[in-house]
């Protein structure tokens, strides 16, 4: 037995079972503050990420497979922003003829179809959220499910630019709503201590969803290039899957208490946890109810109880934190490199757009695994940060190549640098709709969420606007130049990240509205003691002192 241990645990035997820490708190006055902050140690703190993983097993396999909807969320993305350049879909939807003589996609069309997914995005994201607080999360998935099968059956059945039109815009409304649905159920059932990476694998999935699509894409280039509607078929596949997950997931506990539906509450606690060791049922509903009832407390008195408390004092600047890290993206070039990405390679003379499309996303999945494995154990606000600043570097150094002559070598040296964007902007949205489900008090998370992911898309109907037009050789033809506008406008939105981004990792929501509520500064967050903690570390007192008897 090491010196430190033996010192702890005559210490502890010598003030027998009322523990006293070296500032003079008692056990029973740190567990009497920490409820007093709504917190309550759930006994499996101790656990390791690996170990979280294996005793909560169910609760993990319900969190990846709510995860994979998003893989439908990035098909459809990546449909929409690569299909613009199949021919055959080219010769069907064309409106007006090219300087070649080939039949071309107008830019108004094209801002049209995009501009149109994010304004249904935008409609989703706000109003999803009044359903999903009045009705549970499992009615909200399978309204959104509904609505995304209609935009399949239009895209199936557009045959003209404005049917398409409505496909998009049904698809928009139908994805929007899972972006700020999904997160918001994965952070509130995911266990603390692997939150982070399972709200990351909502990242993966969507990365993987739109490599699907620049692989079909791909292969048709090369196999049949007229042929554009096969890829559009095959998200019927990921629709029956969705339905077949949403059936037997369980309903999200913590709605279920803030709903008063304690029976209900309980019911879903047993299914999630099913299996767990020692599983205390009523002691794991109390740590929820006491966390919810102090957020009521704490709203009441603020006179913040209605849903546009989001806006509102603490909980406005929690609305900011959740949505920066997403809309800095569409401010350091997500229009330009995902949504337009195909686009844009190939209007900058890339003999293969579909390759080159096809090699960046497999980059993004590839960081984004990596991410998931050490986002628990490194942080969120690092990754953030770090891969959001790499992304600006990226969006400078790809200016300068458009500026500086032409030579063999630049279009390798762009490529470089269009694979460290991706790099960045897969860490940046990995921790980004992590924040967008995790940031905010859990009474107001799905209206946070929704207006976070909304405020994004605001961002993206502009640039998928101006996007077309910058690319375009037939309109501004900036091309590569372009690199320096998003550097312009992302600098103060990437200064922001490292000043207003906090470290949530291995933080209850009770822990961090007790942050909130002290007014710690964000790049402190890490660096703070909760209430929980001092339990926790009473606890392990405890243990030792058992241990040496």
């Amino acid at each position: 037995m090491d010196s430190t241990r033996k010192s702890s645990a005559e210490f502890a035997a010598s003030v027998k079972h009322d523990e006293v820490a070296e500032d003079g708190l008692k056990k029973s006055d740190a567990a009497c503050d920490a409820q007093t902050m709504g917190q309550g140690t759930s006994g499996y703190e101790h656990l390791g990420i690996l170990e979280t993983i294996k005793t909560f097993k169910v609760c993990t396999l319900v969190c990846f497979a709510m995860a994979f909807s998003a893989a439908c969320d990035g098909y459809q993305i990546g449909i929409n922003a690569s299909i613009i350049a199949n021919s055959g879909f080219v010769h069907r939807f064309a409106t007006s003829v090219g300087k070649t003589g080939e039949p071309a996609l107008e830019s108004p069309i094209l801002s049209g179809w995009s501009s149109i997914m994010s304004c249904g995005q935008i409609v989703g994201m706000t109003t999803i959220p009044f359903l999903s607080s009045r009705y549970g999360r499992k009615i909200a998935m399978f309204a959104f499910w509904i609505v995304l099968v209609a935009s399949v059956l239009a895209e199936s059945l557009a045959r003209s630019w404005q049917v398409w039109l409505v496909g998009k815009l049904l698809a928009g409304i139908g994805v929007g709503c899972l972006q700020s649905t999904i997160p918001t159920y994965i952070s509130e059932v995911a266990p603390v201590r692997i939150r982070g990476g399972l709200l990351m694998c909502y990242s993966f999935w969507w990365s993987l969803g739109s490599f699907f699509a620049q692989i079909a894409l791909q292969h048709l280039s090369v196999s049949d290039p007229t042929d554009y509607l096969t890829p559009i078929y095959t998200q019927w596949a990921q629709i029956g899957l969705m339905f077949l997950i949403y059936i037997f997931v369980p309903e999200s506990p913590a709605w279920c208490v803030n709903a008063g539906k304690v029976d209900r509450a309980k019911r879903e606690l047993l299914k999630l946890n099913r299996g767990v060791p020692d599983y205390d049922l009523e002691r794991q509903y109390q740590i929820l109810a006491m966390a919810i009832e102090h957020e009521n407390a704490v709203a009441a008195e603020q006179r913040q109880e209605h849903w546009y408390g989001i806006f509102q004092g603490t909980n406005g600047l929690r609305t900011v934190i959740s949505c920066w890290t997403n809309l800095t993206q569409q401010l350091i070039g997500l229009s330009l490199f995902g949504t337009f990405g195909t686009y844009f390679f190939q209007q900058a003379g890339l003999a293969d757009p579909f390759k080159i499309k096809v090699i960046t996303t497999s980059i993004q999945i590839a960081t984004v695994l990596f991410i998931i494995t050490i986002a628990d154990r490194v942080g969120r606000r690092l990754l953030a940060c770090s891969g959001t600043t790499l992304c600006w570097v990226s969006c400078v150094a790809i200016g300068i190549i458009g500026v500086c002559p032409q030579v063999k070598a630049s279009t390798y040296v762009f490529i470089l640098f269009a694979c460290l964007w991706n790099c960045g902007l897969a860490t940046n949205g990995a921790t980004g709709w992590g924040y967008i489900g995790e940031i905010s008090s859990q009474r107001l998370r799905p209206y946070t969420a929704g207006f976070g992911a909304a405020v994004t898309c605001v961002a993206g109907v502009v640039m998928n606007v101006l996007v077309p037009y910058m690319t375009n050789a037939n309109k501004w033809n900036w091309n590569l130049k372009t690199g320096w506008f998003y550097a312009g406008i992302g600098l103060p939105f990437v200064v922001g990240m490292w000043l207003l981004i906090p470290e949530t990792a291995g933080r209850s929501a009770a822990e961090l509205d007790e942050l909130f509520e002290r007014k710690i500064k964000p790049w402190r967050f890490h660096k703070t003691e909760t209430a929980t903690q001092r339990l926790v570390q009473f606890n392990q007192l405890e243990a030792e002192v058992r241990e040496t008897k």
